[in-house]
């Protein structure tokens, strides 16, 4: 037995080494922390190789540079003697004040020294007031006015007239092209509208504070208590207990007076704002230049899709509902709204055989970074290069840089990755625009530098930062917004990469999350953080399946969202009325759950305030997305071909060509809602197919 046994270890052995591979330099040094490197110098390159940043004061040489560039460009713009096409000045001017104010905005929010935070945010207060004075500026704006009706004196391309466009219309939200009275008007509401956004958003995540009476007692210490008072913070999606769930939900919902007072000024004084600069409504002046264009167009495309998704939604339901019947023993129990995400979760556990954390060890960030490079490559002839970086460049210590490199192209940019969390770094995942692209006198192109945030557990000592499925498919969605800035490659600086419309800027985003849930791209740096052995087949089809679980409901809600936040947005904001009968209204003609008597969603629904008229932006983005991906890399993620002619056609391009005309010329068709809708049904029914398959070979 002995023999047998050493046998045995000298063969596992040898068959454990066949699948040890090490990992990529790239992989390595972010399953490490980044190297803390000993300054043996004076000198500091300054934060983002700014070298007016060496210390905290240089915001204010930034700003003064800035303010005294913008008055060089105004005298240029308004000159009799220019000699520079129009479009080409005001883009100078945006790419002086974007650099301050962009950086700026960053360093405010994220810099852990409160000397640079500050004076962060006294070189953000100084920009907005030379914006301002910009936006009352009436002879800058007649000169580019004058440019966009007659044409410039210098040859300009569509491109220049599209862009000079953009520019124009900046101007006129504030009222310029306006008398006088009105323009103060206008200045008047946006500043109203602002304070109103701010006051509504933090009302929305406010506790309801109850007395203990109106809690019932069988579910009252489930909940945090003050005195007499029981206190609810959230809404208990998770809670295995319906009783809670349920609670929580009438409880946290609750309308309330002071938020309704809100919401309903804050959309009067949106809808009065779009009517004083010539709108029918604030739908229609949010839309303005989009992807949709109209407010219509978003209508008919949320109709065609209600109508296609009911009956899969329905069915969704149906199933929740049997879960729920099962697992509480009632026969007439019925899925309500509170249910839907606990089912969503009990469906993985139970059908797919979803542990807990089973997939966190084939998720390493080293080994996801490595699987973005390989598509990358694959994809564009880019590869990331973990890249150096000087004492002060950076503003934590752990923060990673990555230069991206073309392979004939060389250089294309840099993207500085602030991955983990920090006492009081905010708790998002985002993407930060620091310097745009744009084509330079000299015929040289400035480098895009972008940065990338997270909120991932620091690597511990005995190994690297492990990422949920969750987490793998934020990390490609903010690194497809960041490529979308490094691919780019813009004459103007004002639409260079995500600086296009709201509802085209997450298609590129969004489409690198059906990257992340391909099974043939996952199998490429799957592997375990220790062993690196590949995650199994079945695994990885668990996994892709968990993923569109209960797709059609999920879909459906989020075209109840949109429904509700165009409808607040349009004809009906002039009508007043309460903010409930409408969500009342738009649920029952768009959602297969029916509305709960005595709550107010909509009032904790701070989406309203930062995509007012535009919540439908994200489920128009994943459709086109979808299209995308259905057209060019479902049938193979690392079409090469397929990948140059996505950059070349839609991400080089940015904002510089309408959205709407990319997407058709791309995709060689018009992008019509029926189309789209379509696009997206289809998916949806492939995807339950899988689910259908991968359930029955389980059974």
């Amino acid at each position: 037995m002995l023999k047998l046994s050493r046998t045995l270890l000298r063969w596992r052995h040898r068959h454990r080494s066949r699948l040890v591979s090490t990992w990529t330099p790239l992989a390595t040094a972010f399953n490490s922390p980044p190297a803390r490197r000993i300054n043996f110098t004076r000198d500091e390159v300054g934060l983002f190789r700014i070298p007016e940043l060496r210390s905290f004061e240089g915001f204010y040489l930034l700003r003064d540079n800035a303010e005294s560039r913008t008055q060089e460009l105004i005298s240029e713009a308004i000159s009799e003697q220019r000699e520079r096409k129009m479009v080409d000045i005001f883009d100078e001017l945006s790419d002086s004040l974007c650099k301050v104010a962009d950086l700026a905005e960053f360093v405010r929010i994220a810099h852990p020294q409160s000397k640079y935070t500050q004076a962060a945010e006294q070189a953000c207060i100084s920009i907005c007031g030379v914006v301002e004075s910009l936006n009352t500026h009436k002879p800058i704006y007649q000169a580019l006015s004058h440019v966009v009706e007659h044409g410039d004196k210098l040859p300009t391309s569509e491109v220049d007239k599209h862009v000079a466009k953009l520019f124009l219309f900046d101007f006129e939200q504030c009222g310029i092209h306006l008398p006088e009275k009105e323009r103060l008007r206008v200045v008047r509401l946006n500043d109203y509208i602002l304070q109103l956004g701010q006051k509504f958003m933090s009302g929305a995540v406010q506790p309801s504070v109850l007395p203990r009476s109106l809690v019932p007692e069988a579910i009252r210490n489930y909940f945090p208590t003050s005195g007499d008072n029981v206190i609810i913070t959230g809404l208990c999606t998770n809670a295995e207990n319906v009783q809670i769930r349920e609670a929580a939900y009438r409880l946290y919902l609750q309308p309330s007076d002071s938020q309704e007072d809100l919401l309903r000024d804050l959309l009067l004084c949106r809808h009065e704002l779009a009517r004083s600069c010539g709108f029918k409504t604030y739908a229609h002046r949010a839309l303005n230049g989009s992807t949709m264009e109209r407010p219509e167009v978003v209508h008919d495309f949320i109709d065609e899709l209600s109508e296609k998704l009911r009956p899969r939604a329905e069915a969704d339901f149906a199933k929740m509902t049997q879960m729920k019947r099962r697992e509480g023993g009632q026969v007439s129990a019925m899925a309500e709204v509170w249910d839907t995400p606990y089912f969503t979760t009990q469906m993985r556990r139970q059908s797919l055989e979803e542990q807990a954390n089973e997939f966190l060890p084939y998720f390493s960030l080293g080994g996801c970074m490595e699987g973005l490079n390989n598509l990358l490559q694959s994809l564009y002839g880019v590869r990331l290069e973990n890249a150096e970086m000087e004492p002060g460049e950076s503003w934590y210590n752990d923060i990673y840089k990555l230069s991206v490199v073309h392979e004939r192209e060389g250089l294309l940019g840099y993207i500085y990755c602030d991955f983990f969390e920090r006492t009081g770094k905010p708790n998002q995942d985002c993407h930060f625009t620091i310097k745009g692209g744009k084509l330079l006198p000299d015929g040289s192109y400035q480098l895009p530098a972008v940065v990338v945030m997270l909120s991932l557990a620091q690597p511990r000592w005995s190994g690297p930062t492990l990422l949920s499925p969750a987490r793998v498919d934020n990390l490609f969605h903010e690194m497809g917004h960041a490529m979308h800035s490094m691919l780019a490659r813009t004459e103007h600086q004002h639409v260079t990469g995500t600086r296009c419309s709201t509802d085209f800027a997450e298609v590129p985003s969004v489409l690198m999350e059906y990257f992340a849930g391909d099974p043939r791209v996952l199998r490429t740096f799957a592997r375990h953080f220790q062993t690196h052995e590949p995650i199994s087949e079945d695994m990885l089809r668990r996994l892709c399946a968990s993923k569109h679980l209960f797709a059609a409901s999920e879909t459906q809600l989020q075209v109840f969202y949109s429904a509700l936040d165009q409808e607040y947005h349009g004809a009906g904001a002039r009508q007043g009325g309460s903010s409930t009968e409408t969500l009342r209204s738009v649920q029952n003609r768009y959602y297969g759950l029916p509305y709960v008597e005595n709550t107010a969603w909509q009032l904790r629904f701070s989406h309203l305030v930062g995509y007012g008229a535009k919540y439908y932006a994200y489920l128009v983005s994943k459709t086109i997305a979808s299209w995308i991906w259905q057209t060019y890399f479902e049938a193979n993620p690392f079409n090469r071909q397929a990948g140059e002619k996505y950059r070349a056609e839609i991400l080089a391009h940015g904002g510089a060509v309408p959205s709407r005309k990319l997407v058709a010329n791309f995709l060689q068709r018009e992008m019509t809602p029926t189309v789209l809708a379509d696009s997206l049904i289809t998916e949806i029914d492939t995807d339950e197919s899988k689910i259908k398959e991968l359930m029955v070979s389980r059974c």
